[in-house]
C-alpha cells in the first residue's frame, strides 16, 4: 500500500499472464469452446471480456501492450452506430454487459476515446426513470406475458429484430446498476456526475437487501464475492462507490464498511462466501482467490479513508 515496487509492466511476463496471452487469435479476440457466432451469441466477445478481466483488472495491463490494443479493437468492432458493446444477448440490449467492458476498457487507459464516449451516452439512454438500470435487456422487459422459450430465442438468435419496447416506470436493478456503474465509477469525468452519482445513491439503497428483479434477487448475493469482479456484490459496488469519492460516514456504507470489518477471518483474509445459498469452503482451491479479493477489500478501505 503505496510501497514502492517495480513498474508494472515487470509482472507482465509472469507465466499466469502469458497463459492467457498464448491464447489470442489474430483479431485480438479469445477462442470460445462454442464456436464463432454459430447461433447469434458471440461467444468470442464473452471470451475475450473474460480474459480482460485478469489482464487489466488483476495485472492491471493496459493499451501500451499489444494485446491489449488488439483485444480493444476487437471489442470498439462490436460496438452499434447506436453505441452499446452488442452480442452476449445477441442481437438485443445489454447495458450491464457493455458497462462492465467499458469499465475495462478505461481502466486499460482508453477514457479519452470518443467510443468510450459514445458508450456513455448510450448508457445514459438506457437508464429507467428512476435512474438505475435493469438486469437483462431494458427492451424485453416492456414485452407482456414472455414465455422462457421465447426469452431464449430472443437473446440467442441473431435474426431476431432489437427490441425496444421499453417501460422505463419500473424500478431499478441493484444488480444491473452495480455493473453499469463500475464504467461511471473509472472514468475522471463521468464518475462524478449528477447520473452517476443518482444511481450510486440507487445502488446503496440496496445494500444486504432483495433486489428488485428476479435474477439475483436474494440478499446473500451481496456478500459472495469474486475477483476479478463479475457481478454486483458487496465489494464491487463498494468499490465503485470509493473511486467516485463518496463518504465513508454515508449510513448505508458504514454499514457496509462495518460488515465487512467484523467478517474479516482470524487469518487476516475474507471468506469467498457468506452466502448460506452459496457455500465455498476455505481450501488450497479458494486460498488465491481469497488473497485477491482481500486485497480489493484493502483498497477500499484505503479509498474511503485516506489511510496511506
Amino acid at each position: 500500500m503505496d510501497e514502492k515496487v517495480s513498474p508494472i509492466h515487470h509482472i507482465w511476463d509472469l507465466p499466469e499472464v502469458q497463459i492467457i496471452l498464448q491464447k489470442q487469435l489474430d483479431d485480438g479476440s479469445w477462442p470460445s469452446k462454442y464456436g464463432n457466432n454459430q447461433t447469434g451469441v458471440k461467444y468470442s466477445l464473452i471470451e475475450t471480456w473474460k480474459a480482460l478481466r485478469f489482464l487489466v483488472q488483476q495485472y492491471e495491463m493496459d493499451n501500451t501492450h499489444p494485446a491489449i490494443q488488439m483485444a480493444a479493437e476487437y471489442i470498439f468492432s462490436c460496438q452499434t452506430d447506436e453505441g452499446d458493446i452488442r452480442g452476449i444477448l445477441a442481437n438485443q440490449y445489454a447495458p450491464y454487459y457493455t458497462g462492465v467492458i467499458m469499465y475495462l476498457l478505461i481502466m486499460a487507459s482508453y477514457q479519452h476515446d470518443p467510443r468510450i464516449k459514445k458508450g456513455f451516452q448510450w448508457l445514459l439512454d438506457m437508464r429507467q426513470y428512476d435512474g438505475g438500470w435493469v438486469i437483462g435487456s431494458p427492451g424485453i422487459i416492456g414485452i407482456p406475458n414472455l414465455s422462457r422459450n421465447e426469452l431464449n430465442d430472443l437473446t440467442s438468435n441473431r435474426n431476431r429484430e432489437t427490441f425496444r419496447v421499453f417501460d422505463r416506470s419500473k424500478p431499478f436493478s441493484a444488480a444491473g446498476t452495480g455493473m453499469v456503474l463500475r464504467a461511471f465509477s473509472v472514468h475522471p469525468t463521468y464518475r462524478r456526475s449528477e447520473a452517476a452519482l443518482t444511481a450510486a445513491s440507487l445502488l446503496k439503497s440496496k445494500f444486504f437487501k432483495k433486489d428488485n428483479w428476479a435474477s439475483y434477487q436474494h440478499p446473500d448475493n451481496w456478500i459472495r464475492f469474486q475477483y476479478p469482479f463479475w457481478w454486483t456484490n458487496l465489494v464491487s459496488a463498494l468499490d465503485s462507490l470509493s473511486l467516485m469519492g463518496l463518504s465513508s460516514d454515508d449510513p448505508n456504507i458504514k454499514k457496509a464498511l462495518k460488515w465487512l470489518i467484523e467478517h474479516q477471518q482470524h487469518d487476516g483474509l475474507w471468506k469467498v462466501s457468506y452466502s448460506k445459498i452459496h457455500k465455498s469452503p476455505d481450501n488450497d482451491r479458494t486460498l488465491n482467490s481469497r488473497l485477491w479479493i482481500t486485497l480489493a477489500i484493502c483498497r477500499i478501505f484505503k479509498q474511503f479513508y485516506q489511510i496511506f
